[in-house]
């Protein structure tokens, strides 16, 4: 008698039933990165990007590169902007892509964090052949904190 009692206690203890789910318990999804529509965007911050991006790109088409002042660019960038890394860049990208046409936005993302706006942009060139991409960051203060190009995967037909 004793076994069944101790069976049935443990048949009971396994079989307990779960505490309901009450809707105050579920967490909200957070994303630190949020894609923005471009009216979204403060228009100054937009205009930073897309004036600084397009006068280190004209850089390839016309050999003078305007260095970034400290109201431009924070100063990693400025440091790292030089005539030297510059040229030699765009001797690839005039090679592959050919002359510099302009830039066409393509996305922004907004990080919550930092409060730093990413700017994808799709570089034409006279070339079709590869596509391009420059993203440019503007920090909380208005300033480039960041710029690079990267050439975008072909997409199969």
């Amino acid at each position: 008698m004793k076994k069944y009692i101790v069976l049935l206690l443990i048949v009971m203890a396994s079989c307990k039933s779960k505490s309901p789910n009450s809707g105050s318990d579920t967490k909200e999804a957070y994303s630190r990165y949020v894609k923005m529509d471009f009216k979204e965007v403060n228009s100054a911050k937009k205009n930073r990007a897309y004036d600084l991006g397009k006068r280190l790109l004209e850089t390839c088409n016309t050999s003078k590169f305007k260095s970034f002042s400290k109201d431009e660019a924070t100063e990693s960038v400025i440091k790292n902007a030089t005539v030297e890394k510059i040229s030699k860049t765009c001797q690839k990208i005039i090679m592959r892509n050919g002359k510099f046409i302009d830039l066409q936005l393509s996305e922004v993302i907004h990080d919550v964090e930092t409060d730093d706006y990413l700017f994808k942009y799709k570089i034409q060139y006279e070339k079709k052949y590869f596509e391009r991409e420059l993203n440019v960051t503007i920090n909380k203060d208005g300033k480039v904190a960041a710029m690079n190009t990267k050439e975008l995967a072909k997409k199969p037909m």
